[in-house]
C-alpha cells in the first residue's frame, strides 16, 4: 500500500517517464514510416509484382497481426505488465530490416510485415496505455495527441527520408538501414529507462466507483452506442489509411512522379497528422468529442472523394493536409473517449479491443481498396472509401450521444 501512497497522476508530476514514452513512440512509428513510400516500388523493382492486391498483401498481413496484437496486449496487459509486452514488441521488430533486405522472395517480406505487425501492436498499444495510467483523468487528450503525435509524425520524418534515400540509392537496402538503428534504440531507451506504470492503475482505481463491463469485448465492440461509435470509426480510419498508404504511391508512380516528390507527398498526410495532434488533443479534453469525430471523419472523406481528380503537386498536397487535419481531429479524442467511457480496470482491455477493430481497418482497407483498383482502376477505389469514411461520420452523428457516461453494464 505504501507503494501506492507515493504514486501520483499527472502529466505535470510524471513528465519524466512520459517524455521517454514519447521518444519511443517516436522510434515505433518510425518503423512504419520506413516502408510507408517505397513499398509499391520495392515490391515491383524486386520481386516484378505489379498486381495491386498482391501489394497491397503486406499492408493486410501488417493490419490483421497488428489488430491482434493489440487486442492480446490490452488483454495481457495487466497480467505481464506494460513494460514487458513493450520489450516483446521490440525483440520481435530487430528482424525485420533484416529480412526486408535479405528476403528472397515475397513470401518473405509478407513474413516480415506480420512481425513489424505483432510489433506494432505490442509497443504502440503499450505505450498508449501507459500514457493513460500516467496522467489519470484531467489530461488524457492531451497524453493521446502527443502519443499519436509522436508516432505519426515520426511515420511522415522517415517516410520523407526513406523516399529521399530511395531516389538517390535505390529502395534496397540503404532505406531500410534506417530500420535497423530505429529497433536498436528503440529496445535499449526501453530496457533502461521505461518503468512499468501498474501501480499508477492500482491508485486510481482507489478512487474509482464506476461498475464493471460483463463483456468489454462485445460492449466496446458494438453494443455501447459511445465505444461501438468509435470503434466503427476507427476501423473505417484505418481502412482509409490503408488505401492510402498502398494506393497513393501506385498513384503517384502512373502520373510519372519521381521517387523524391513521392516520399514528399506521402509524407505531408502523416506529419501534418501528427503536428495537429499536439492540439486535437488538447481540444478533446475541452470540446465536443462527438462533434471532433463527426467533422474529422467527414473531412477526410471529402479529401479523399477529391483525389483523383487532382493531378497537380500542389493541389495534392493541399489534399493530403486536408485529409492530415481530418485524421488529426479523430485520432487522439478515439482513444480519450475510450478513456473516458471505461473504469480504470478494465480501460486496456477496452483500448485494445478498440485498437483491434481499428486496425483491421488495415486489412479490409488493402482488400477491397486492392480488389476495386484492379478489377476497375485506381480511382474507383479511392472514390468507394471516400464514400465509406462519410458513411462513417453519419453514423456518429446519428449514434453517438453527446456525453460521455461511463460504461455500466
Amino acid at each position: 500500500m505504501a507503494k501506492t501512497d507515493k504514486v501520483k497522476l499527472g502529466l505535470r508530476e510524471n513528465w519524466q517517464q512520459f517524455a521517454i514514452l514519447v521518444l519511443v513512440n517516436g522510434f515505433v512509428g518510425g518503423m512504419v514510416g520506413m516502408e510507408r513510400s517505397i513499398f509499391p516500388q520495392f515490391a515491383e523493382a524486386e520481386f516484378g509484382i505489379s498486381s495491386k492486391t498482391a501489394i497491397l498483401s503486406f499492408i493486410a498481413a501488417f493490419g490483421l497481426t497488428k489488430a491482434l496484437a493489440n487486442y492480446y496486449t490490452g488483454r495481457l496487459a495487466n497480467k505481464v505488465g506494460r513494460k514487458n509486452l513493450l520489450l516483446i514488441g521490440w525483440v520481435l521488430a530487430l528482424p525485420v530490416p533484416l529480412i526486408l533486405i535479405y528476403a528472397p522472395s515475397w513470401s518473405w517480406v509478407i513474413g516480415a510485415n506480420v512481425l513489424l505487425g505483432i510489433s506494432q501492436g505490442l509497443t504502440w498499444s503499450s505505450t498508449v496505455v501507459m500514457k493513460i495510467d500516467l496522467v489519470g483523468e484531467k489530461n488524457r487528450g492531451l497524453a493521446m495527441g502527443i502519443n499519436e503525435f509522436a508516432g505519426y509524425f515520426a511515420v511522415g520524418v522517415v517516410a520523407f527520408i526513406t523516399g529521399m534515400v530511395a531516389a538517390r540509392y535505390g529502395v534496397t537496402p540503404y532505406p531500410f538501414y534506417i530500420g535497423i538503428g530505429m529497433s536498436i534504440a528503440g529496445l535499449l531507451l526501453t530496457l533502461f529507462f521505461v518503468k512499468d506504470t501498474r501501480q499508477f492503475v492500482r491508485a486510481e482505481t482507489l478512487t474509482d466507483s464506476s461498475a464493471s463491463m460483463k463483456s468489454v469485448f462485445w460492449e466496446t465492440t458494438w453494443k455501447h452506442p459511445t465505444l461501438g461509435s468509435v470503434s466503427q470509426a476507427g476501423l473505417v480510419n484505418n481502412l482509409n489509411d490503408g488505401m492510402i498508404w498502398g494506393l497513393l504511391p501506385i498513384m503517384l508512380v502512373s502520373l510519372h512522379y519521381e521517387n523524391d516528390h513521392i516520399g514528399i507527398l506521402t509524407a505531408i498526410y502523416p506529419v501534418v497528422w501528427g503536428i495537429g495532434q499536439l492540439f486535437t488533443g488538447k481540444m478533446a479534453d475541452h470540446y465536443s468529442k462527438k462533434r471532433m469525430l463527426f467533422w474529422g471523419m467527414f473531412m477526410q472523406g471529402i479529401a479523399i472523394l477529391l483525389i483523383p481528380f487532382v493531378e497537380a503537386f500542389y493541389p495534392l498536397a493541399g489534399l493530403m493536409a486536408f485529409l492530415g487535419l481530418g485524421t488529426a481531429l479523430v485520432y487522439p479524442t478515439f482513444l480519450a473517449t475510450i478513456a473516458d467511457a471505461t473504469s480504470p480496470r478494465q480501460r486496456a482491455e477496452s483500448i485494445g479491443t478498440f485498437r483491434l477493430w481499428r486496425d483491421l481497418g488495415y486489412v479490409f482497407g488493402a482488400v477491397i481498396s486492392g480488389v476495386v483498383a484492379d478489377l476497375f482502376g485506381v480511382g474507383y477505389a479511392i472514390g468507394l472509401i471516400g464514400v465509406l469514411t462519410i458513411v462513417s461520420a453519419a453514423i456518429i452523428r446519428v449514434r453517438m450521444p453527446e456525453g460521455i457516461k461511463v460504461a455500466r453494464v
